[in-house]
């Protein structure tokens, strides 16, 4: 019952959007230069930290998004109200390269300082943005396992604003930049390294989860 009357006020929202479209939507999903949004390289369009299922309804970019969580109908009104005839709009296409990069390569264990080491890859980095016309470069910090949620958390985030600030050190624009945190939710480890305790052999073996992916998009 609660799921019928979530989806009904979803599509209330949304219908309330085309009637009125000339009141103006915050968005939130991250949008290039073209209003086109950014999405990763598994295809995932990126949110920012103003969404919620109610804002992904009034968002022209919400059914392209995020269809699932929104209410059928709400999605084919909004087709509907779309100009059918409307000329497609021709342009290069954003191609995006995505980097994953050991986080022990850029900090040292359980820090959020870039190692010397750290800088050097993060210049490359740098040098491929400037050799396109840049639109975003996202950047998400993870953790292994090992130590509490809120603690791996903030230590996520700390290491992603790390490279954001080193990068726009070295001429990135800040609005072109964007990170997130995952903390220890997304492993890539599996279950492949056995027990809790923090012995070195457990920190080895969950190294590849201590990562920062980075991930530029822009056109040639």
């Amino acid at each position: 019952m609660m799921k019928k009357l979530f989806k009904q006020t979803l599509a209330v929202a949304l219908l309330a959007g085309v009637g009125f479209s000339a009141v103006a939507q915050e968005r939130v999903y991250v949008i290039d230069q073209r209003d086109v949004v950014a999405k990763s390289g598994f295809g995932l369009c990126w949110r920012d930290g103003y969404w919620t299922p109610a804002a992904a309804a009034a968002d022209k970019a919400g059914c392209e998004c995020d269809k699932d969580l929104l209410p059928k109908e709400a999605c084919e009104a909004k087709q509907v109200a779309a100009a059918p005839n409307a000329p497609a709009v021709a342009g290069p296409k954003p191609t995006g390269e995505k980097i994953t990069v050991a986080a022990d390569a850029l900090f040292d264990f359980n820090k959020a300082v870039l190692r010397p080491e750290g800088k050097a890859k993060l210049d490359e980095l740098v040098s491929k943005a400037n050799a396109i016309k840049l639109e975003v470069i996202l950047a998400v910090g993870h953790t292994d396992r090992i130590g509490g949620a809120a603690y791996n958390q903030k230590l996520s985030e700390k290491r992603a604003a790390a490279v954001k600030e080193y990068l726009v050190a070295k001429g990135i624009e800040a609005n072109r930049v964007y990170t997130e945190g995952k903390g220890k939710t997304q492993p890539v480890t599996g279950d492949k390294c056995k027990g809790n305790a923090k012995t070195k052999a457990l920190i080895d073996c969950l190294q590849p989860d201590r990562r920062v992916d980075i991930e530029v998009i822009g056109t040639k």
